[in-house]
């Protein structure tokens, strides 16, 4: 209780200082500071000290909100975040730079250029899942473009939220970096601020209040949601890697990541095949008794629990459906005999629980029933087929994902993370972030040396000329 007591007391003052802090943001952006390249890449230079000094403190913070194991945190937290930060490092004088592009034969004498400027102050609501990677993730993309921040990290973790404050508000003016803890209520109140950008993280329910509230003030977003992600297994797969990395992409955090594979889609010839290898590598990977495995994330609170047990009384349990509510922890679950009219199928799952339906034929049986539902965030294909993996890309719209692999295309910098539809807007990781924080703006420089008269009113036989010139 103690957490949320905390929690709770500060959100009345935070709420009372939150519009000072933005002006105070809104001010120091006017100095430009924070355009300069030298000011970003020390900004992100002192980050990454940061995240390799406090590296002890982040794992013990998950491994207190999320039961997270070390290697879990350190692969999906934090060398996540060290590499984004030397990729952007590497690259920002060049993304930074004016791009010169070409000019219309109608623009005789003049040059075009794009330049990238940050949009002002911007505000990062960040999840619960993977709460220090995903709060601090579009933070560098922010930075990057040379904007100024207020960071909300997710009260269901706590700790982390707690540490992440401790980082940024000890260690950056608060006038270009803050963090502001708290609840529902904090949350609600930034919304009503004056910000030149947000970028939100969550659940699709929560996105469209968010973005509800950026549209009264016209605020330009990135949601980056979730749904329900596929994940086919066809007939010519290799049976083996596709179990291991299925189990792996999972089960990894207790299934609770928005891109997991939410349901498993396999070949009916191949079925017998393939789920025997999915139980052997669940016990290969979490042993015999999982609740009890020390290194297996737990659940985040009671009420997900509870959401998520629910869930295992549908079809037949293959493995796994074991739970334990003091621990909030719930076994690798898979469950078999399920359809598309079951409940399971309805939202995302964001646990560890993997249906199973089978499929005789990929146009009836999976392009329509996919296509018929909302984009998914990610999607999985496990075939050796270079036809079948050009007809499921044509036909299927969803955010980004893998053919023959799980969840690993979101630790690419050089790949762009993010939904379509219900499952998000907008992208981001590597240029993509500095991409999204960043304004175009197009400027044509124009030449004094002569001046086009077709384009004036008084011009003799303009129009005449002007179709000859053009040749229409």
């Amino acid at each position: 209780m103690k957490a949320h007591d905390h929690t709770h007391t500060h959100d009345h003052e935070h709420i009372h200082n939150i519009t000072q802090i933005i002006n105070a943001q809104h001010s120091f952006f006017q100095y430009q500071l924070t355009k300069d390249i030298a000011f970003r890449l020390k900004a992100l230079e002192k980050f990454k000290r940061l995240i390799i000094n406090h590296q002890q403190d982040i794992i013990h913070a998950l491994k207190q909100d999320l039961n997270k194991s070390e290697l879990d945190t350190y692969t999906t937290e934090i060398a996540v975040l060290i590499q984004e930060i030397n990729h952007i490092t590497k690259n920002l004088n060049n993304w930074a730079k004016p791009k010169k592009l070409k000019t219309a034969i109608t623009h005789l004498g003049s040059k075009s250029y794009v330049y990238s400027e940050p949009y002002g102050v911007v505000l990062i609501i960040a999840p619960w899942n993977y709460p220090f990677q995903l709060a601090l993730a579009p933070l560098l993309g922010a930075i990057a473009a040379g904007n100024c921040a207020i960071i909300k990290p997710s009260e269901l973790t706590p700790n982390t939220s707690k540490l992440i404050a401790k980082i940024i508000n000890d260690n950056f003016p608060i006038e270009y970096l803050y963090v502001v803890e708290g609840g529902v209520e904090v949350s609600a109140a930034l919304l009503q601020e004056r910000f030149d950008y947000i970028f939100f993280t969550g659940s699709e329910h929560v996105g469209k209040i968010v973005m509800e509230a950026a549209a009264k003030q016209l605020i330009p977003v990135t949601l980056e949601l979730g749904g329900k992600s596929p994940c086919i297994v066809h007939h010519d797969a290799d049976i083996e890697l596709a179990a291991k990395r299925i189990v792996w992409g999972k089960f990894l955090n207790a299934g609770q990541t928005c891109i997991a594979p939410d349901y498993l889609l396999v070949h009916a010839s191949i079925k017998e095949k393939l789920l025997p290898r999915l139980c052997y590598y669940i016990k290969q990977f979490y042993g015999e008794a999982p609740i009890y495995n020390e290194n297996f994330t737990r659940i985040v609170n009671t009420k997900h629990f509870e959401r998520l047990t629910s869930l295992i009384e549908q079809g037949n349990c293959l493995i796994g459906g074991k739970s334990n509510r003091e621990l909030l922890r719930i076994e690798p679950t898979i469950l078999t005999d399920v359809s598309w009219q079951d409940q399971i199928m309805e939202d995302e799952i964001f646990g560890p629980i993997l249906p199973i339906l089978t499929y005789e034929e990929l146009n009836n049986d999976i392009i329509k029933p996919i296509i018929n539902r909302p984009k998914p965030l990610a999607l999985y294909l496990f075939s050796e087929s270079e036809q079948i993996h050009n007809e499921i890309l044509k036909w299927v719209s969803f955010g980004s994902g893998c053919i023959n692999d799980t969840v690993y295309h979101v630790a690419s910098p050089y790949l762009p993370f993010g939904g379509v539809g219900a499952s998000g807007i907008g992208a981001y990781h590597g240029v993509y972030s500095f991409e999204t924080f960043s304004h175009k703006k197009s400027i044509l420089k124009q030449t004094t040396a002569l001046d086009l008269p077709l384009r004036y009113p008084n011009y003799k036989d303009a129009l005449k000329k002007l179709k000859l010139f053009l040749r229409i």
